[in-house]
């Protein structure tokens, strides 16, 4: 079958298309045929090194964490799906996402793909989708509580204003400016242009004495403690990238990641199926186009989700 694949870590202009083993699914898993992939800066961090002393891989590697297609076979103790079946899943460090024919495991990290739901966004859904909602569950969100969104027009934080929105909580969102439009249309009350103006103070400026809740997507380390003034004192950040312990005033520093938690990918699936759920594609390519997509992901700032489709 083809692949994308990583012979060692390097840039991402080393990927090719080559031809690898068909895998055969072992217990609790499923042989996928890939319909549409979809791209996340974990496939980037995997691929160029970024991520190796705490996620190492082995090579030859195929990155793409989201992937949706038709189970073509299924291992030893699979119960949850059968051969034919439509389904979508996120499959975590392991990727694969980026072939012809996918290895996926048979638990909550999978489900059906709702009969309604497009193939490209049932294959950008899965690893923002569940990261958001896991960001959401951390920040505890109240009607009417404030909570600033950085970098809200990725493939997390488009799903994370939304998701924000729905607990009736007032969201301001950073982007560019070409990008109020969007931000507007997803659910944010206000919108800053973090390329012309200090976000912390657009925040202070909305809300006297801080925003409950700070959501950064965009900083890691050091850096969230300047996303961190914005907040109250006693107020939360919450991040998917990791930093400090806490900061100044008491504000509590919360760090998560992607979960399945039984249920939650079907319950997102079918809010997009449904219209409740926007999911924000900005490009599409084909499969023999994959490097290039891999190339532009790097370098191109693209909103939303970048879809890959075989």
């Amino acid at each position: 079958m083809k692949a994308l694949v990583a012979r060692s870590y390097g840039p991402v202009e080393d990927l090719v298309i080559a031809d690898v083993p068909k895998p055969a699914p072992g217990p609790g898993q499923l042989l996928v045929r890939t319909e549409a992939s979809a791209l996340n800066a974990i496939d980037l961090a995997l691929v160029t090194g970024g991520v190796k002393d705490h996620l190492p891989i082995q090579h030859p590697f195929v990155p793409g964490l989201d992937v949706t297609g038709v189970v073509e076979a299924v291992g030893e103790g699979v119960s949850r799906f059968t051969v034919g079946d439509r389904i979508l899943a996120w499959n975590g460090v392991p990727s694969g996402g980026l072939a012809e024919y996918a290895l996926v495991q048979d638990a909550h990290s999978a489900a059906l793909r709702p009969a309604t739901l497009g193939l490209a966004e049932s294959a950008a859904l899965p690893t923002a989708g569940l990261t958001a909602a896991a960001l959401i569950d951390e920040a505890k969100l109240q009607a009417g509580e404030n909570v600033l969104v950085v970098g809200a027009s990725g493939g997390v934080g488009s799903f994370t204003v939304q998701l924000a929105k729905q607990t009736g909580a007032k969201v301001l969102a950073t982007g560019r400016a070409d990008e109020e439009d969007l931000l507007r249309r997803l659910g944010a009350d206000v919108t800053v242009d973090y390329k012309t103006s200090d976000v912390t103070a657009e925040a202070l400026r909305w809300a006297p004495g801080g925003v409950g809740v700070v959501i950064d997507l965009a900083q890691a380390g050091p850096a969230l403690a300047g996303s961190a003034a914005a907040a109250r004192p006693g107020g939360r950040l919450i991040s998917p990238l990791g930093g400090p312990a806490a900061f100044d005033r008491g504000v509590t520093a919360i760090y998560t990641g992607t979960r399945t938690p039984e249920g939650r990918l079907e319950a997102l699936a079918a809010q997009a199926a449904e219209g409740r759920l926007h999911v924000e594609i900005s490009a599409r390519y084909s499969f023999a186009d994959a490097p290039q997509a891999l190339a532009d992901y790097a370098h191109k700032h693209l909103p939303g989700k970048v879809v890959i489709t075989f």
